[in-house]
């Protein structure tokens, strides 16, 4: 088999919350593996709301320019290092790495990969986003069933996952969308109320269909409408926050309000962080990847592709764009 000379990834060569300036296509040398490394051909690469602060230099973990883009990917082994047993040419694996996936091929330690039964954008869907859906409701924030639960950006590329493991946990799941177009959608994957935040106000519907609370709320939009799930959590309600989009484009809203403390104490209620970065060194990542992973194959959760097509690095700054913009409806992907 032969390889190319030079191959195109996506880099971020200076910080700017304007991702199209931040970045730049660079044509680079394809590398062979070393005795423990292979190259990935990339097939799929996911895209993901955080692309953003890791351009702009404010994500949670450090992106120093030049940083590479893309942070999970499926494909094939390509080349295999002499010391590498686990896996070989033509084998499907997923990586999930800052800089791993807006690239066409991808040279890595083979023991940094998870092989797969095949290189499908569902199966990459799984490495982010259904990974942060399983541990951040599980775990974090303690599931149970018969509870009550908020989703909210219910249809993009975690929140799709997070609305079909509550409904799976026996909950009455709420999921959040911002137009029409995506309410079949969800009530597909199992929300029993969906509510369109630009026609309904959050905060005033909650009150008025679940006036006693909300028990578990799974958000990642952020200000106001964070600002709704704490004043609708129920009495001993727990808040998993793992992110907060809408602040993603802007500087961080700087307010002048009680202290949440005030909300809070009297209902015995809880704000929890997750961040997946903190859990890929933990036995319980692939322990619930493997479950996710098994519960796709036998048809029991589905992944939401969004059906727009795009292609190689310079579709990736197309494929941010779009999902900054809130169009999608699925997981956002970009083809190689």
């Amino acid at each position: 088999m032969t390889f190319p000379a030079t191959y195109q990834k996506l880099t971020a060569v200076r910080h700017s919350k304007n991702f199209r300036e931040a970045v730049e296509i660079q044509d680079v040398p394809f590398a062979e593996p070393g005795p423990d490394e292979v190259v990935i051909r990339n097939r799929f690469a996911g895209v993901n709301a955080a692309d953003l602060m890791m351009a702009a230099g404010q994500y949670l973990l450090p992106t120093p320019v030049p940083c590479d883009m893309g942070a999970e990917a499926v494909g094939e082994v390509a080349l295999a290092g002499a010391n590498v047993s686990g896996v070989k040419p033509g084998d499907a694996v997923l990586t999930n790495a800052v800089g791993c996936g807006y690239r066409d091929y991808y040279l890595t330690r083979a023991d940094r990969v998870v092989p797969v039964a095949a290189a499908t954008a569902e199966i990459m869907s799984l490495s982010i986003g259904a990974l942060t859906a399983s541990l951040g409701l599980t775990i974090t924030g303690e599931m149970t069933s018969g509870e009550t639960v908020l989703i909210t950006a219910a249809a993009g590329g975690t929140g799709q996952f997070a609305v079909q493991l509550a409904k799976r946990a026996g909950n009455h799941v709420i999921g959040t969308c911002g137009s029409d177009d995506k309410i079949d959608l969800l009530h597909a994957l199992g929300c029993d109320r969906v509510i369109n935040y630009r026609r309904e106000p959050l905060r005033e519907t909650l009150k008025r269909e679940y006036p006693r609370g909300v028990n578990l709320i799974f958000e990642g939009v952020g200000t106001e409408t964070f600002d709704a799930a704490v004043d609708s959590l129920a009495r001993f309600g727990r808040l998993v926050t793992i992110g907060f989009i809408a602040e993603y484009k802007d500087e961080p809203d700087m307010l002048t309000a009680p202290r949440i403390y005030y909300k809070m104490i009297g209902k015995n209620a809880s704000i929890r962080g997750f961040n997946l970065n903190l859990w890929f060194n933990r036995p319980e990542l692939r322990d619930h990847l493997a479950r996710l992973i098994t519960l796709l194959e036998h048809g029991e959760i589905t992944a939401q592709i969004d059906p727009t097509e795009f292609r190689g690095a310079a579709g990736a700054i197309d494929a941010v764009e779009y999902l900054h913009a809130g169009r999608n409806a699925g997981k956002v992907v970009v083809r190689f």
